[in-house]
């Protein structure tokens, strides 16, 4: 009995021992010095934590990626949820040989694949974490001066307090939207590469209702408060426009994110301690979305559902990329009536004085992949990127003019074109029709279908609706608003 008393004794002498013992360990958790490397462990969970905030509520490590990839990234341990990757575009196969290594600058690298990402820095001391989740590499003989942070260069999330400037921007994990700063607004993109301009989908200009935008005097910036708001500030007074949360004003505590989410709309959320609350969206129409059905796809905003230009149940056509403008490139034409653009208040447009003007517009144009035309307006809005989704309207005075590369399209129906007036009397028959003058009209299921080969003579097309006069070369005309 009296042993172990002795014993019970001595147990607070021996726990203080281990945590003494333990200290310097849990204090180089919190920091990196120059020298650190680790490796990724190949059997490891989806998150394989290198490096701790003092609170321990984020961690910055190596994060799986759809199980088979690796990337560098900030953790919100709570939720499990990356507010900061360091390679989004090209994350690393995941690996045992890959690693993590400071000398100054961050490297994360590969024996087989060399550098996948590293930081510009090369004078840097220490890393550190802050409880902030910004990520920050420090020269401590100048008394910690940050060298390089993670909140300069976000992936597809800004947290509360974190500025997000005109030479940054968010993207989604897809790598195909963007939000980004204008001169006086904050907007969203479509992301296509390969030299086509990124088309814009939603817009919110400024409303300078508390301080004016003076030219010359900086870009806009935009952070999110802890209120629950996004602020647009040119500079550190009072913003140039609030965009409110939900909860804007209610005193509601909680962590704050705002993240550019796959589908492309930006959305807000608070930590309420167990999950993350929704508390904005900048969209909140299915069909305002960009691409909610796809490519070629039809949303019907009355009927909250998904349909294909074409009527096809067997899936749309597939997406396609670039332009036409290629020697040789074949295209076939899908018209179709009832359809708008989701978009159209960003687009630019054309005052033109028919629908033909409309279309012969993107004809032309090899940049150019359909044309949406308002009979009422006169308005021409020429697509100068791959189609995605338009939306089902009543109102067939809209009309649309769609490509399809029919290279790999084929079947599709349709008129298939070369961009030269040769490729177009290569087909016998069509040319034929086309001196005869005759037309062909068939039905197809739910839609109409229109056929008639341009004359040869290079007379104009008629008015869109005087199908006798004139000529169209290939008129598919599709009822896209369904019932």
């Amino acid at each position: 009995m009296e042993k172990q008393k002795n014993l019970f004794a001595f147990l607070p002498l021996l726990i203080v021992y281990l945590c003494l013992e333990s200290s310097p360990a849990a204090s180089q958790s919190q920091w990196l010095d120059v020298g650190f490397k680790a490796d990724a462990e190949e059997s490891g969970g989806q998150f394989q934590p290198l490096l701790s905030d003092p609170t321990g509520i984020f961690s910055m490590g190596f994060l799986k990626v759809n199980s088979s990839n690796l990337d560098i990234a900030v953790v919100h341990l709570p939720s499990s949820f990356p507010v900061w990757r360091a390679s989004p575009s090209d994350p690393a196969q995941a690996s045992s040989s890959t690693s993590l290594s400071f000398n100054g600058s961050l490297i994360f690298s590969g024996i087989k694949t060399g550098v996948i990402w590293s930081t510009p820095v090369t004078a840097g001391d220490r890393v550190v974490l802050l409880n902030s989740s910004n990520l920050q590499i420090l020269k401590l003989a100048e008394t910690n001066s940050v060298l390089w942070q993670s909140f300069d260069f976000p992936s597809n999330t800004i947290v509360q307090n974190q500025n997000l400037t005109s030479a940054a921007a968010l993207f989604s994990p897809n790598q195909r939207y963007s939000m980004k700063l204008g001169s006086n607004y904050l907007a969203l993109f479509m992301e296509f590469g390969r030299g086509i301009d990124e088309p814009m989908y939603w817009k919110r200009t400024a409303l300078q209702a508390k301080n004016l935008i003076i030219a010359g005097d900086g870009p806009l910036y935009a952070r999110v408060e802890t209120p629950g708001f996004i602020g647009l500030y040119q500079k550190e007074n009072a913003p140039v426009d609030v965009v409110p949360f939900d909860s804007f004003g209610r005193g509601i505590p909680g962590f704050r994110r705002l993240t550019l989410e796959d589908d492309g709309n930006v959305r807000g959320y608070y930590w309420n301690g167990t999950v993350w609350d929704s508390d904005y969206a900048a969209i909140t129409g299915l069909c305002e979305l960009p691409s909610p059905c796809g490519a070629y796809g039809l949303c019907n905003a009355e009927k909250g559902r998904c349909g294909c230009l074409d009527n096809r149940s067997n899936g749309c056509f597939p997406p396609d990329s670039g332009d036409l403008c290629r020697s040789g490139d074949e295209f076939s034409v899908l018209r179709s009536k009832g359809v708008d653009l989701g978009n159209k208040e960003v687009l630019s447009f054309v005052k033109v004085g028919n629908y033909v003007e409309c279309e012969q517009l993107c004809d032309r144009n090899c940049s150019c992949w359909a044309a949406v035309y308002n009979n009422g307006s006169g308005y021409c809005y020429p697509v100068n990127y791959p189609v995605q989704t338009v939306v089902a309207v009543g109102d067939e005075q809209k009309m649309g003019y769609f490509k399809l590369r029919s290279a790999k399209n084929d079947g599709g129906g349709g008129d298939k074109r070369k961009r030269t007036e040769k490729a177009l009397l290569i087909v016998g028959v069509v040319a034929a029709a086309a001196v005869a003058g005759v037309g062909v009209c068939r039905l197809r299921g739910a839609g109409r279908w229109w056929r008639r080969r341009e004359s040869l003579d290079g007379s104009a097309p008629g008015p869109y609706k005087d199908l006798n006069s004139g000529s169209f070369r290939s008129i598919e005309l599709v009822d896209s608003f369904r019932k």
